[in-house]
């Protein structure tokens, strides 16, 4: 029974101690909210870096598809008609992409070239500074 009351005795004491450090001081709050800025601010530096790098690499790829078909497409059409000229500027390939074409004309062996890119400033010409890849080849006049 002593051992009891002893127990009693010490949790009055107890509860009065819980009570006064169960709150965060200022001090606290303020420290810990500088942390999360210090860590929160270059995880979101690295997920826009992120983002934008997909963005390219998904236009550099969308660019080299659209290129390649454009090049078959031209292949198969000198196949037909070897003398036509297959040059063009500013082909719509899908959407903002677009395309230009060159052929230098030779009788016997011809270099096509074709330059892919995305309109970004949306003016349906593609300039210099948003050709994202160039394909070239080289065909040669089918003798049958």
């Amino acid at each position: 029974m002593n051992g009891r009351r002893t127990l009693y005795a010490k949790r009055p004491r107890l509860a009065r101690s819980m009570r006064r450090c169960s709150g965060v001081s200022l001090v606290e709050v303020v420290t810990a909210s500088a942390l999360l800025l210090i860590s929160l601010i270059p995880i979101l530096k690295a997920i826009t870096v992120g983002q934008v790098t997909a963005r390219v690499v998904d236009r550099k790829t969308r660019s080299l598809t659209l290129a390649q078909a454009k090049l078959d497409e031209i292949k198969i059409q000198l196949i037909y008609s070897y003398s036509t000229s297959t040059s063009a500027s500013n082909v719509v390939l899908d959407g903002s992409y677009l395309g230009n074409v060159t052929d230098d004309g030779a009788a016997a062996l011809k270099t096509i070239s074709v330059a892919v890119g995305f309109d970004s400033d949306g003016d349906s010409i593609l300039d210099a500074s948003e050709v994202v890849i160039t394909l070239a080849t080289l065909c040669a006049k089918r003798v049958t």
